[in-house]
């Protein structure tokens, strides 16, 4: 995958992208990235990007000239269209279905904007889509950007080293992950549950997905709205449900 970032704080990505998973993808060629900043693609002799909204108001627009040629320039009449994505309060709200489906693509740039907003041609000829990562308002796209970016690289494959993974992580079956424990069995008095001890992996994974369905109704019952539970998993939320009465 190629991913390019277009930001005018181009240092801020060096520590993010230079540490942990995302470096070891980058060392495995499953990922290369080009921070740009498109400053440097103004026409403007003052290298201005940003300009007073028509019709007044407050704060200043990027511009459209230094965007467009940009993309442009990034994309490689040979290949397939990238996804162009606009990181923006408006957008779709982000969520563990999407960083999938992107993890898919070969080629993604993201325009981190700042200031008071885009000028809306940008928005209607260069972008594919515009995305937030929750409703709240940032200084810039470029932290919102680094989150896409993290979640979408370590889906690729043999990133993360065990292919089983990002498929058993919270929200990617549609129901949060299931409590972990690790050695001691017992510490301080505080004792991992039986039946992980036991070796009987069938009722380990029982007792997992049991769990996964528990933690999902106390701590984020919207998800079971549109979760399609098994008939086993009906009879276990009805049972959940008078515990926690």
């Amino acid at each position: 995958m190629k991913i390019d970032i277009l930001t005018l704080f181009p240092e801020m990505f060096s520590g993010v992208f230079g540490e942990s998973i995302l470096k070891k993808a980058q060392e495995k060629n499953a990922v290369t990235y080009n921070v740009v900043n498109f400053r440097n693609y103004s026409t403007n002799k003052h290298q201005n990007v940003d300009d007073y909204p028509y019709g007044g108001g407050a704060g200043m627009v990027l511009t459209p000239q230094p965007i467009f040629d940009a993309v442009a320039d990034l994309t490689n009449q040979n290949e397939k269209k990238p996804r162009v994505i606009l990181m923006c309060p408006q957008g779709e709200r982000y969520n563990q279905k999407k960083a999938e489906e992107l993890s898919k693509e070969d080629h993604l740039i993201f325009i981190c904007g700042h200031y008071e907003g885009y000028d809306e041609r940008i928005r209607q000829h260069v972008v594919t889509d515009e995305i937030s990562i929750g409703d709240y308002v940032l200084t810039g796209g470029e932290l919102a950007s680094m989150v896409i970016v993290d979640s979408v690289v370590r889906l690729l494959p043999d990133v993360l080293g065990n292919e089983d993974s990002p498929i058993k992580d919270s929200h990617s079956s549609g129901l949060l992950e299931h409590p972990h424990y690790t050695r001691p069995a017992n510490f301080r008095g505080l004792e991992v549950p039986e039946v992980l001890l036991n070796g009987n992996h069938k009722k380990i994974d029982e007792w997992r997905e049991r769990e996964s369905l528990r933690r999902t109704i106390l701590r984020r019952p919207d998800l079971i709205t549109n979760y399609e539970l098994s008939e086993r998993q009906k009879k276990w939320l009805k049972e959940i449900e008078k515990e926690v009465e």
